[in-house]
Parts: structure tokens; sequence; C-alpha cells
């Protein structure tokens, strides 16, 4: 049943969410791992619940599948984030972003636990108490907190240090260095929203950019209140004893600022001015200042290499370490925010939209410094944060609190713009059609807003008729543009209301290999919605997306399954995938090397129900590849492939003894002690199988 179907893909994706918890040092440094646990501890809850629903084979309401099919987007969005975490992307922007999808999930899993209520008992008799835990689960918001200080700021009203520390805790702030970046990577997005005049979200930026000034500055007075400032490292914020000069005229210890350009952050931390190169000049001057003041007041200056290989070596947070017992300093009038564009209440809203609206968690991103050096063939857009690395065209910054006034109109500039681009799309000159699209990616690449911007002006209609042009350049890109506007939720139905499912078929069919690639990508994001996987399975999306899944790049083969996840949940849709060689090419996708075993046992989960499949998987030699998965696999593997081998082996003696004679039972009996939930459950069904068998021959005997 589809609703069966709708309910694994929901269990596989909190089975995925749940094993990030294995990485446990990478998620202890993730600056949103408290709303990890509170997400962690309602899937718990809902897993047994998911459990018995597809074990009985209800019927569900409609209301209740598309509470499931809710809770299975925003388990899988929370998973990425969590998996794509970059410590050189903006901390705030990103803790904001899984703030609002854990609060959405709250809401949607207690929508879901009040109508379970409306079951027979003894399907989901637990779902009373749920509702009560889910309840009980925390929900503080720093969203709130940052929208209070930004009004406080306009109001000239002094935010206190416990106020600072709040946000900064809650964000992840927890060094001096760490703050010092942040602000590095909000004025890069500041730059970037001024790039296309997006002032709402430039002045917003601002406000947090003062905010992590304050924090600078709460910090320095603590560490500073007894000692020459000039002496300390702005970085370490401590005594320096090698002191060097970069590029911007600024001294820092050596050891810190070349810690600093070891992560690829190419400009100076206090001026935030782009360096063009990381020439460290000794400052023998002020060494000789420091090494006779030290002498005169009988101090002994930090070992700095000590102090970066400490776990944190510059904690912010009072209460840590030997400064716990230090007073929290009252803020002077030099700390108080006297710029006059910040936020009042009626835009906190509007604002916070700015920050949770987007894909991703915004990092360090490139910039168009002009057309003439743009590449045009660049990589597809990514759902999850890239790698971040701060460009050198990055514009020198000040350090002043003061916040200039942002320019007006900035929002009819960029329409007239994007209307201009949409005419060069309907021109018949090729290379006025090359550079149209070529634009509008670029436009569509980073930043959310440019993508409500350009949907509103009309591009949509225009781009999906480009969908058909002859010259693959043209058609890459406006597929990859049609990728990036589907990426915001409000730009969906106007997608599919354009009739865009024919033509990205016919992409899949006719386009080189990054078109067909974006345009699975594309499916993929507008598949959510039942209605458009009708509309994608009318278009005939199965069969060239089992061709790419067999002659696809890594990354493409993984989009392509993912993509008949989605639309293969009936039975005559498997059938399809199975015909076109499906099977075959998920059995090739195993290959530990590739990457793609986890997508590929996924889908071998969702097809094993199938005679055909169950055939072609024996005959193409999966059930080892299978056998192995539950051995040696992650969490996540080993939950599908024990469940692709317990629909094998369901009423199937051949399957149980070709099953046993690979070797499956002592992987099985420890994935009963050791795996997750559902994996134990399977294993434990498998186990149980085999035993009645045994028990059969026997009888028999």
């Amino acid at each position: 049943m589809e609703e069966v179907s709708r309910l694994r893909v929901l269990l596989d994706n909190i089975s995925s969410y749940l094993s990030i918890s294995s990485s446990s040092d990478k998620l202890s440094s993730n600056p949103a791992h408290k709303y990890y646990s509170r997400v962690e501890e309602i899937a718990k809850l809902l897993m047994p619940v998911l459990d018995n629903l597809v074990a009985s084979d209800a019927s569900l309401t409609e209301l209740l599948n598309n509470g499931f099919e809710e809770l299975s987007q925003y388990i899988d969005e929370l998973r990425e984030q969590f998996e794509s975490w970059q410590p050189l992307s903006s901390r705030i922007f990103y803790v904001l972003r899984i703030e609002s999808l854990a609060s959405k999930m709250r809401e949607s899993s207690l929508e879901v636990f009040q109508l379970l209520k409306h079951l027979p008992a003894d399907l989901v008799s637990p779902s009373e108490d749920c509702l009560e835990l889910v309840k009980l689960v925390g929900r503080e918001e720093v969203s709130y907190t940052i929208d209070r200080a930004l009004i406080d700021q306009r109001k000239g009203v002094e935010l206190t240090p416990e106020v600072l520390l709040k946000i900064a805790e809650s964000v992840g702030l927890r060094s001096n260095q760490d703050i010092l970046i942040e602000g590095v990577v909000l004025t890069n997005l500041k730059e970037d929203a001024k790039l296309v005049k997006n002032n709402i979200k430039a002045g917003f930026i601002k406000g947090l950019m003062y905010l992590t000034k304050q924090m600078h500055d709460y910090l320095a007075k603590i560490e500073q209140s007894q000692l020459p400032s000039d002496f300390f490292c702005p970085l370490s914020l401590q005594l320096m004893t090698d002191p060097v000069t970069v590029a911007s005229g600024q001294t820092y210890e050596r050891a810190f600022i070349e810690k600093w350009f070891d992560m690829g952050l190419m400009v100076c931390p206090k001026t935030r001015q782009a360096l063009t190169q990381t020439t460290l000049t000794p400052n023998f001057t002020v060494k000789a200042f420091i090494a006779n003041w030290c002498e005169s007041n009988n101090v002994n200056p930090p070992d700095p290499l000590e102090l970066i290989q400490s776990n944190q070596p510059f904690p912010l947070l009072v209460g840590s370490g030997s400064r716990g017992s230090l007073p929290l300093p009252v803020m002077d009038d030099t700390l108080k925010c006297n710029h006059t564009e910040s936020v009042d209440a009626s835009k906190c809203e509007e604002l916070h939209q700015v920050l949770t609206r987007s894909a991703s968690a915004p990092g360090i991103v490139s910039k168009v410094v002009s057309k003439a050096n743009t590449s045009i063939s660049q990589a597809p857009v990514e759902t999850v944060p890239q790698p971040c690395i701060i460009p050198a065209t990055m514009k020198e910054t000040g350090s002043s609190s003061n916040m200039e006034a942002e320019e007006t109109g900035g929002s009819s500039n960029m329409e007239v713009e994007v209307k201009k681009l949409i005419q060069d799309l309907k021109s018949s000159s090729l290379d006025a059609q090359r550079e149209a699209t070529a634009q509008l990616r670029l436009l569509t690449k980073d930043i959310p807003d440019n993508r409500t911007v350009i949907a509103r002006c009309g591009a949509i209609a225009a781009l999906v008729n480009k969908l058909y042009s002859m010259d693959k350049m043209i058609q890459a890109d406006a597929v990859t543009c049609l990728l990036n506007l589907s990426l915001d939720d409000s730009n969906k139905t106007v997608i599919a209301y354009s009739g865009v499912f024919k033509p990205l078929v016919h992409v899949l069919k006719t386009g080189n290999m990054e078109a067909k690639e974006n345009s699975t990508r594309a499916l993929v994001s507008l598949s959510k919605a039942e209605e458009n996987r009708t509309k994608m399975l009318e278009a005939g999306a199965i069969e060239p997306l089992v061709r790419l899944m067999g002659n696809g790049s890594p990354r493409g083969k993984k989009d392509a399954a993912t993509a008949l996840t989605n639309l293969a949940t009936r039975n005559k849709e498997k059938e399809m995938v199975i015909r076109g060689g499906g099977v075959r090419y998920l059995i090739q996708m195993m290959n530990p090397a590739a990457g793609t075993v986890e997508r590929a046992v996924v889908v071998l989960a969702n097809l094993a129900n199938v005679p055909e499949a169950k055939i072609a998987i024996r005959d193409g030699g999966g059930i080892p590849l299978l056998v192995e998965v539950v051995e040696l696999g992650s969490p996540r593997g080993q939950e599908n492939a024990a469940a692709a081998l317990c629909l094998l082996c369901m009423d199937s003696s051949r399957f149980c003894n070709t099953v046993i004679r690979e070797g499956a039972i002592p992987p099985l009996v420890a994935l009963t002690r050791s795996g997750t939930a559902r994996a134990k459950e399977k294993a434990k069904s498998l186990l149980k199988y085999f035993e009645a068998l045994k028990q059969e021959n026997q009888r028999r005997s």
C-alpha cells in the first residue's frame, strides 16, 4: 500500500537521523546540538507507533498521511542540516534555521499524535502518553531573544551581559575566535545582500554584526581590565609573546594568526580587510615593550601553543575555567547601539523569515566581481552548505559600530534587471539567451530572496520553455535555475503548475549529464507533493530515471534512486523500475567504493515485496551483498538490508535457505543486540523465519 511505503520512508528518515549520534564528536561541536537532542526525543517516540502501523497495514486518513509526509520532510531536512554543518558558516543563521525546522517538527508531531488518538487503541496505544511527552520537550527559542535584542538596540536600550551571553551560548559562539569568525561571515553575507539590493536582509545582518561586536568588546573588557590593551592579541585576548604584523597593519600572536590562515580565512580578524598574501612581519618594538612590562610587573606570559592545543583555548561563557569567578562588568556608553536603521517590532517576523527561509545555512559565499569574470559552467547548486572560502575580492570593512544607512529602491532595481534577462531569454540570439540563463543561474544560486523576486517577475515560464532548447548550455542553465527556484517552498506550486514535468523528463532523456542530474534533483525537490508525483509518472519519468541510475555519476545515481523511491510507491511503478533493469543497477550501486550503498539498499527494500524484484535480486547476486551490509553497513544500511531480506524470506523457504547459506545468522544475531530499534525488529523476524524453517524440516525428516 502507498500508506505503508510512506511510513517506511518516514522510518528510514528517522533511522538516518538517529544514526547521526554515532558521530558524537562531530555532533558535540555542532552549535545546534541541543536541538538534535530535542528532535531525537520525539523521533524515538514516533518509531514504535510507526512500526505498529506498518505491521498492521491499517488504512490511514488523508490528514494522517499528510502529517506523516510533513514529518518525513522535516526530519530529512534536519538530517541534511546536521550532516552538512561547516565550521566557517554563520552559526547564527545555522542555529535559527535548525530551530525553525525543529519547532515545525515538534508542532507537526503533536498534530499527528492528536490524530492517532482516533485510531484503534491496539494499534497506537502509546499515543496519548506520547502526546504528553512531546509537550514536555524543550522549546526555548533563541530567535525570540535575538529579536528582542535587535529591538532594544533600535531603542538605544543597553544590552546586558546576561543577554549577550545567552545569545552567544545558544548559537555556539563559545570563544573570541568564534565571535571574530562570525563577524567575518556576517560581513560577507551583508555585502552579498547589498550586491543584490536586498536592504531588509542587509539591515538585519548589520544588527547581528553589532551583537557580535558587543560580545567581543565585553570579552575583551574582562580579559584586559588590568593589563595594557596594546599588548594583547586580538585573536587570543592574551599577552603576546611572538607578535607579528599582517598586511593590514594589525599585530597578532604568531601561533594564533597562523591558525586563522590555516582555516582558509584570508581576512584580517580585526578590520575584516581582505588580505592578498599571508606574510607575517615580526614586530620587535611591541615585543620589547611587552618584555619590559612583564619584567617590571613580574608577569609570566602564557604559552600560546598550550592555549591552542587546549580544548577550549578562549572560553567566552562565564563559569568556564579560571574566569568563572570574574564579575560581569557594566557596559559603558561606548557599547550602546547608536545606529538608526535597525529593526523595529513590526519587522521582527519578516526578518526572522529572512533567516529561516533558506534551504541551507548560509556560509561564506563567493561574489560575482564582474560578468566578464563569471564562469558559466558552474557546478550544480547544492542543497547543503558547501565548504566556505573567504574570497580575496571581499571589500574592506571598518570596525566602527556605527551603521551607515542603506540605499532604497533595491528591490525595484533587481526586478528591472530580472525583467531584462527574461526578455533576453525570448531573444532570437543564442548568445543573448546563453548570457541570460547564465546570469539567472548565478542570481538563483546562493540567495533565497533572489528566488522570490525572480519568480515574481515571471521567469519560471520562460525558463521552462528553454528546457526544450537545442543548445545544451542553455538547457543545462535553465534546468539548474528551476532547481534553484524550487528550493524556495513558495515557488514549488508555481513551478508545478507551469507544465514543467514533461520538459524535465525531456531534459532527462536528451540533456548533457549535468542537465540530466539537475533535472533529477528538481524532480526530487518537487516530488514531495502527491499531485506532483502523479504528473511525473504521467510524463514518463521512471524510465529515464532508471537509465540515469545505471550510467550517471555517483551523485546522479543517488538522486535518481531517491526520485524512484518517491515515485515507485505502488506495485505498478515498482514493476516498471524492475523491467527497466533497475534491480541490476541497484546491485551495481552496492559497491562500497562508489558511496551509493545506503541509497541502493533503501530502494531495494522498497522493491523487495514484488515477486519480480525478488527473483532479480537473487539472480543478480544481491543477497550476499545485502548480508554484507547487515554485517558491515551503517545503522541505516543495516536496517534497510534487514528489511529487504525480511521481504525476500517472507513465506519462502527457498529464499530463507539462500540467505542462511550466505552466512546471515551471525550478523543478524549481532544486530538483535546492537542495532537500532527497527533493525533489531527485522533481525528478530528473520531469525524467527529461520527457526520456523528448521522446525518444519525436522518434522519432515
